[in-house]
């Protein structure tokens, strides 16, 4: 009987490894043994093994989504001051969290001063998601400029733009922050024409639109821009006072 038993056993590890459940592999025994011990029907098993196996691949993806979205991990709800956000912006971030924007392409425009808490939002509405399956790709708007205009010289650039479309968002961060130049602004701006109707983009800027002539150089560039990304958009006003000087004033108080 031993041996019939080890003979099940490796067959059945030899079927686990060509079917890459691994998983399942790790712990069938001692879900067999606890099924042996209550008794439970061959039907309780099989899905007491199939739910382990899928909240480990859940957790597993969740974590390799996390780490290629370039996401700040710090940036989470859990240290954002929602308290600081007025009560109509706070019902705003709590729609957004459910994450039905993306189903319909719509992009989040999130204006304020520096030090209101744009990025810090964005980025924890972003970790949200990934939680909840969907996939973002996190950057500063001078570095997707720089690797969209590196790839256009190598004549790599609608191979770049499809790689960027499996993302269900974009978090194009500082945008106006550093001023660049007709190209640079030219080539964000094919990837804001190529993103239209096709996937959200979100963002946050110091300038309000009055003043985004200064980021696309061009007024007739400017208004293509400023028409593909409000379109189907939501605009969050954070017109908050710096986060890191009340912070830092609360520290004085306190000595």
């Amino acid at each position: 009987m031993y041996m019939v038993k080890e003979e099940l056993k490796s067959r059945i590890q030899g079927y686990l490894r060509e079917l890459c459940l691994s998983d399942i592999k790790k712990f069938y025994c001692e879900v067999a043994k606890a099924a042996e011990k209550e008794s439970l029907s061959y039907e309780e098993y099989l899905l007491e093994l199939i739910e382990r196996q899928c909240i480990i691949r859940r957790s597993k993806r969740i974590e390799r989504h996390l780490r290629e979205s370039k996401l700040p991990l710090e940036k989470t709800f859990e240290t954002f001051e929602m308290n600081r956000l007025p009560r109509k912006l706070i019902q705003q971030v709590k729609t957004l969290m459910k994450g039905a924007f993306i189903d319909h392409k719509e992009n989040i425009l999130a204006f304020g001063n520096p030090g209101s808490g744009k990025t810090h939002l964005l980025c924890a509405l972003g970790q949200k998601l990934i939680r909840d399956g969907r996939r973002i790709l996190f950057t500063t708007c001078s570095l997707l400029v720089q690797t969209l205009l590196l790839a256009k010289q190598e004549l790599k650039l609608p191979r770049m733009l499809k790689k960027i479309e499996k993302y269900d968002a974009i978090i194009i961060d500082d945008i106006g922050y550093v001023q660049q130049n007709r190209e640079e602004m030219e080539i964000l701006f094919t990837l804001l024409a190529d993103r239209y109707e096709r996937g959200s983009i979100m963002l946050t800027s110091n300038l309000p639109f009055s003043q985004w002539e200064k980021i696309f150089k061009n007024p007739m560039v400017t208004a293509a821009a400023i028409d593909r990304l409000v379109h189907h958009s939501i605009i969050l006003e954070l017109n908050l006072s710096s986060y890191r000087m009340d912070a830092a004033k609360k520290r004085r108080v306190r000595r």
